[in-house]
């Protein structure tokens, strides 16, 4: 038996996280420590994406989120965004109709509107395809910042406490997530990160109050199949109070 098949073995199929987070942290130094181009780390680290996608599916993983560009990382050089953009394009070309035939919905979590045409048609048309698809829901964090989305759910939840559609006193927790891009889904059960940092990043601060985290020193482009199923046995060991007892 490999330690794949070792590492399914051990899987819960009855306890399994509905919603899994990943921070993709690492390309850059992993393609550093090969005296690489950082772009050559990005377009590594989107076979990684293509790998964890599927094993994700295959697992029965409802929603997947993939932290893939923020609002942050607009500071980088040029030559590094465009490449991130080229790569970004290259993957939805690649990818849509196995995406689609999986039965997979691909969902944008923050503001497209600020991404160069090209990507940003290729995106919409990405999510206009799959919209229909019950099997996972596979969110891109693309411009997104947690900070931003909190400031822009409270705008819009102002706007309709203004024109009356919705009164102070209704405002709770539950009010609140349908202002967030992830409205209408769980909140992720576990948070995956690997590259060795501990922080969060600005990434769905809202939504994590009581994810499970699992951190590891691998740099995402180096990230398999099986570090998902570690993670996820890690998470199946441990007891999830949520403020309780």
């Amino acid at each position: 038996m490999t330690r794949l098949d070792d590492l399914k073995a051990k899987v819960n199929l009855d306890n399994l996280p509905k919603h899994v987070a990943i921070i993709m942290d690492g390309n850059g130094r992993w393609a550093q420590k090969r005296s690489l181009p950082r772009n050559f780390g990005h377009q590594e680290g989107m076979e990684r994406v293509i790998e964890i996608v599927e094993c994700a599916s295959q697992l029965g993983i409802k929603y997947l989120t993939l932290y893939a560009f923020s609002t942050e990382n607009w500071k980088r050089p040029k030559t590094e965004i465009d490449g991130l953009m080229k790569i970004l394009v290259l993957y939805i070309r690649r990818e849509l109709d196995r995406l689609h035939k999986n039965n997979i919905k691909l969902n944008i979590l923050g503001d497209i509107s600020k991404l160069p045409e090209l990507p940003r048609k290729e995106v919409i048309k990405a999510i206009d395809k799959t919209k229909n698809n019950t099997k996972m829901v596979l969110n891109i964090a693309l411009n997104y910042g947690g900070r931003d989305e909190i400031i822009n759910g409270i705008k819009d939840l102002y706007k309709d406490i203004e024109v009356g559609k919705i009164n102070y006193d209704e405002i709770d927790a539950n009010l609140f997530s349908n202002y967030l891009y992830t409205k209408g889904q769980p909140d992720p059960d576990l948070v995956i990160r690997p590259s060795g940092e501990l922080r969060i990043s600005n990434f769905l601060l809202y939504q994590i109050a009581y994810s499970e985290f699992w951190f590891s020193d691998i740099l995402w482009p180096d990230f398999k199949e099986n570090n998902l199923y570690e993670a996820i046995i890690d998470y199946q060991n441990r007891n999830r109070r949520f403020g309780g007892i």
